[in-house]
């Protein structure tokens, strides 16, 4: 049985696990970020935006020094705000827009007017603007080789500033070629690195303004809600796959606790590809088997008992007669009577030992290319032997003579065969036809006998062990109930079936024997390419 459909379900299984989860971790992390790109615009502007309100003379010469960017007052009215809004303008708060490739930022003035910024290079217009600010002021103030001075104005704008000694401090000689030509260079080698900003003061004084860091799409809680998410994710995969595997081993632990309380009947849910169901498949065969050994073993015991007791009681009175007995005649033929006595208690332990060893698991079978047709003639001719006064004749149909050969053990076949021919011939009037069919893929034999058949009813039950329909035990029917059971047992494990009818041919009953003329090679059995013949 192959198991490419259960494992393409569950990598099909796993595939839309994966993406709903990209699906659902794209949604999440792309809302967050929205969220926390807004509190990032309206935080890195607010300390820029209240330097202008306080100094609004310098705001158009601020904007003059980046093209890109807008500054402009605006009566309260004339921008649309809903409540939340102006109730955040009122408290001091920065409102920010982004519309298309440039952010709105909004800043009140006073109790009726808005400072309005639009930058469309958000993070490098607010660094320039925000350091052009810093050196008009340290310019006004003069203090630009103080470094404390520095410090202190930085703070109000949200930088750090510092001195440089000399020009050999400058990162490389384009900011210094910049500085010459406008007085103020914008330096950022990596786009996850905060600007520096190199200015030129009045006075011939170099400075360094260290901006914050831009908006990182990946910061470090991003990264771990993800990895959250992710391990969430396979946790209650994982938690769903061993959940079930669990349940389902813990229904195979109590069906063998119930198997070792003698309830031999305990069976799990199998049936599926996966690996539990496997096991549960593998469990139930295993259930079912010991469960019918167990039968087995108890039908053999009462049957053994059964069966052995009448010869033994016969040798027990022959012997108490040979005690008794003077005359030779007679203690001759009580000698004869047991010796008979014994060698039928000798077929009867074949007959078990047969039956058990088939039962049990199944012989070691040396399966090979054998000639069915001989094996047929040759258990007729040993019958025919036997039986001279019956007619044992064979039928072969033209596919046994042209596939003659089928793969099988040559003598458990020959058993089985012999097994039905001489049950036919206890009960057959005067006539027994043994007929064999083949084609490519199976074999078939047919036993036919003209006597009084068996009634249909009862059909079900020629193959149980020790059993016997007419309930007779004595010399005359003959058997002891467990050659039909062998016949049956040899068939299943050349992976045939053995059935019981009414003969259309002679009236009687037909027993039929059918296997497929090549076999799987499975445990138990081993398939040669010798060719067995029978003489």
């Amino acid at each position: 049985m192959s198991l490419t459909p259960y494992y393409l379900r569950v990598y099909a299984l796993l595939a839309l696990v994966t993406l709903a989860l990209a699906l659902i971790g794209a949604g999440v992390v792309t809302g967050l970020n929205s969220v926390r790109e807004h509190a990032y615009l309206e935080e890195a502007s607010e300390p820029f935006l209240s330097w202008l309100v306080e100094h609004p003379d310098a705001a158009h010469s601020v904007a003059a020094m980046d093209h890109s960017a807008r500054l402009r007052v605006l009566p309260m009215d004339a921008i649309t705000l809903n409540n939340l809004a102006r109730e955040r303008l009122g408290y001091g708060q920065v409102l920010a827009d982004r519309r298309g490739d440039a952010v709105y930022l909004y800043y009140q003035m006073g109790s009726d007017r808005v400072l309005e910024a639009r930058l469309r290079d958000f993070y490098r217009s607010l660094v320039e603007l925000s350091s052009h600010a810093f050196v008009d002021e340290v310019n006004r103030r003069g203090s630009g080789d103080d470094p404390d001075q520095l410090l202190a104005l930085g703070s109000g704008l949200g930088v750090y500033a510092r001195p440089l000694e000399d020009v050999e401090e400058l990162p490389g000689q384009a900011v210094l070629e910049r500085l010459v030509d406008v007085g103020m260079a914008y330096h950022k080698p990596n786009p996850r690195q905060a600007a520096r900003v190199y200015a030129r003061l009045n006075d011939g004084q170099l400075i360094e303004i260290l901006h914050p860091a831009p908006f990182r799409f990946w910061a470090w809680p991003m990264v771990l809600l993800v990895g959250l998410m992710v391990a969430a994710g396979l946790g209650g995969g994982l938690y769903y796959l061993l959940s079930s595997l669990h349940q389902r081993l813990r229904n195979i632990e109590g069906a063998v606790a119930r198997i070792a309380r003698g309830e031999l009947d305990a069976r799990v849910r199998g049936g599926d590809l996966s690996i539990a169901g496997r096991l549960g498949d593998a469990f139930n065969r295993m259930a079912e088997h010991i469960e019918r050994l167990v039968l087995v073993q108890r039908e053999m015991i009462h049957g053994v008992s059964h069966e052995l007791r009448t010869p033994v009681a016969r040798i027990r009175f022959g012997v108490q007669m040979i005690e008794d007995c003077d005359d030779p005649d007679t203690l001759g033929s009580q000698l004869a009577a047991i010796d008979r006595d014994i060698q039928e208690l000798d077929e009867l332990i074949d007959e078990i030992l047969t039956y058990a060893r088939l039962e049990q698991g199944g012989p070691i079978m040396a399966v090979q290319k054998t000639n069915i047709v001989d094996i047929v003639e040759q258990v007729i001719e040993e019958q025919q032997g036997m039986r001279p006064d019956l007619t044992i004749e064979p039928a072969l149909s033209d596919g046994a003579q042209q596939y003659p050969e089928a793969e099988a053990e040559p003598r458990y076949i020959h058993r089985a065969i012999q097994n039905l021919v001489g049950n036919a011939t206890r009960y057959a009037s005067s006539r027994v036809l043994v007929s064999c069919h083949s084609d490519e893929q199976t074999c078939r034999i047919d036993v036919h006998d003209d006597g009084k058949g068996i009634p249909e009813d009862e059909w079900d039950k020629v193959f149980t062990a020790f059993a016997r329909l007419d309930d007779s035990r004595t010399r005359s029917s003959g058997g002891y109930g467990l050659g039909l059971s062998i016949v049956r047992r040899i068939l299943y494990w050349h992976g045939g079936q053995a059935f019981v009818g009414r003969s259309d041919r002679l009236g009687g009953a037909c027993f039929t024997l059918v296997w497929p003329r090549r076999q799987s090679g499975d445990a138990g059995t081993e398939v040669s390419g010798q060719t067995q013949t029978t003489e």
